[in-house]
């Protein structure tokens, strides 16, 4: 792919994003067209962890028109989804002028090791938190109040849990380049890392849609192992530059 100038007018820099915006949005709305077709098996996969919950009660859709906008709901998400590697490419992409030569040797690693962490992500909390979560949000009813399980506020919740952690889990990416490009010193980070486990805490409340302690829970928990895990890939590939951190 050519790369952008690296010095370019302001009005060029817009058109360069509009142009990405343009891409994702293909891709994006080929994806659900193509995912249509499929969206009645994408919606059982996704829910697969929380329908033994509903204990064999059924998801309900009401009106004429919620079928079709739950059909096209499942299609556009699983497009995002699946649609990942390019979104994050374009993205990376329009950032990549702005890299020194040398730096840019990092790029087709790191967009490898984000397509796979968000995967990790999807697939974390569909198989380990969705169950999990969705069922002490269950146990917060009482006998007086009748479940009546939406379908599309089931999916989208779902959905959106899976999305947030796919994002959530490109944290390793973000502390590398904070540290490669010394935004934030190695040290100051280790130093610091009360600070930082706060930090992810709030990220772990925002990225998830519901709230509820269980989910924040486990990406809380799942962040503070990226973030060490991230932390000494640092260590080990930048030792040099942070033992004169240190001196």
């Amino acid at each position: 792919m050519p790369i952008t100038p690296r010095h370019m007018p302001f009005l060029d820099h817009i058109t360069e994003l509009r142009r990405r915006l343009m891409i994702i949005a293909a891709v994006v709305f080929v994806g659900s067209m193509v995912a249509y077709a499929w969206a009645p098996w994408f919606f059982d996969v996704v829910l697969r962890p929380i329908l033994p919950l509903l204990h064999g009660q059924k998801l309900r859709w009401s009106g004429p028109f919620e079928g079709f906008g739950l059909r096209f709901k499942v299609a556009l998400y699983m497009a995002v989804i699946f649609g990942s590697p390019v979104i994050i490419w374009q993205v990376m992409a329009f950032f990549l002028p702005a890299l020194k030569p040398k730096e840019r040797k990092y790029v087709i690693p790191t967009f490898g090791a984000m397509v796979g962490l968000f995967a990790l992500g999807v697939f974390f909390c569909w198989s380990t938190v969705l169950g999990a979560g969705f069922g002490w949000m269950l146990s917060q009813g009482w006998e007086t109040v009748a479940l009546l399980p939406s379908a599309s506020q089931f999916y989208q919740g779902a959905t959106l849990l899976m999305i947030g952690f796919g994002v959530g889990f490109q944290l390793p990416v973000v502390v590398f380049y904070l540290v490669v490009f010394d935004i934030v010193p190695y040290v100051k980070l280790r130093e610091q890392w009360r600070v930082v486990y706060v930090g992810l805490m709030i990220v772990a409340s925002v990225a998830t849609p519901d709230w509820s302690p269980v989910t924040m829970g486990a990406l809380f928990g799942a962040l503070v192992v990226l973030y060490e895990l991230s932390m000494f890939l640092a260590r080990t590939l930048l030792r040099k530059r942070i033992a004169a951190q240190k001196v």
